[in-house]
C-alpha cells in the first residue's frame, strides 16, 4: 500500500519560511510526477509548484520567486520551501505524486492527507 506523508506544517508570522516534506511509503516502481497544492479556508485546491520527469518546476504565479520545489529520487521524497509567507498562503498544503506500481504499468494518483500552513499578519 502506498502512502504519502506531508509534515512540516504550523503557525508562522508573515515574512518567515516554512519547508514542507512529503514522504513516499511504499512500494513504488517510479515516480512520474511531483505536486504540491494549496487550499485556502473556504476555497477549491489549486497546485502551486509541480515538477514532471525530467523537466523543471513550475509555479503559480502568486508563489513565483517565494516558494521552490525539489525531489529526492532515491528517498522518494518532495519539499517545498517556502520563504517570504504571506496570510493569503494559509491553508492546508497537499503532495500529490503519479506513479506506476511497475515496468509498463500505468500511473496511479496518490494524494496526502495535508498538512496545515497558518500565516499570521
Amino acid at each position: 500500500q502506498v502512502q504519502l506523508v506531508e509534515s512540516g506544517g504550523g503557525l508562522v508570522q508573515s515574512g518567515e519560511s516554512l519547508t514542507l516534506t512529503c514522504e513516499v511509503r511504499g512500494n513504488i516502481y517510479a515516480i512520474n510526477f511531483w505536486g504540491w497544492y494549496h487550499q485556502p479556508p473556504g476555497e477549491e485546491r489549486e497546485m502551486v509548484a509541480s515538477m514532471r520527469g525530467g523537466g523543471g518546476p513550475k509555479y503559480a504565479e502568486a508563489v513565483k520567486g517565494r516558494f521552490t520545489i525539489s525531489r529526492d529520487r532515491a528517498r522518494k521524497t518532495s519539499t517545498l520551501q517556502m520563504n517570504n509567507l504571506k496570510p493569503e498562503d494559509t491553508g492546508v498544503y497537499y503532495c500529490h505524486i503519479e506513479a506506476p506500481t511497475g515496468w509498463g504499468e500505468p500511473s496511479n494518483d496518490y494524494w496526502g492527507p495535508g498538512t496545515q500552513v497558518t500565516v499570521s499578519p
